[in-house]
């Protein structure tokens, strides 16, 4: 089975943190939120790629978090959460997600055949 990305995972939940602070009007009810999700990627994280990435997309989440309360006085505190939610975003899928794709299947001559397999043979074939 393919592991689950944790991109979404970690902007989702900055976002979703913050929409339930906000429609609650219950800080920490959100922070429980963004805990949940944080605490679930560094464990993903952790698995899949080792305490130090772990470590360090835990901390580019923790900064994203705070720099959105600085960004808020600026921008608004929308603009300022989405932004950074994509930033804790792309940092997951460049240092985690991206390195654990499943190679893609391509069909060759009818018949269904690892995209990787397919480059090694002869490139330009596909």
């Amino acid at each position: 089975m393919r592991p689950l990305p944790t991109a979404p995972v970690a902007a989702g939940s900055l976002i979703a943190g913050y929409a339930v602070a906000a429609a609650s009007g219950s800080r920490p009810l959100g922070g429980v939120v963004l805990a949940a999700g944080g605490i679930w990627c560094i464990r993903a994280w952790d698995a899949r790629n080792g305490r130090r990435t772990a470590l360090a997309l835990g901390s580019v989440g923790f900064s994203a978090f705070v720099l959105s309360h600085v960004l808020a006085l600026a921008i608004g505190a929308w603009p300022s959460v989405l932004i950074l939610a994509a930033v804790t975003a792309l940092a997951a899928w460049l240092a985690s997600d991206a390195r654990h794709r499943q190679p893609t299947l391509r069909q060759r001559n009818g018949v269904r055949v690892l995209a990787k397999a397919c480059r090694r043979r002869d490139p330009a074939r596909l």
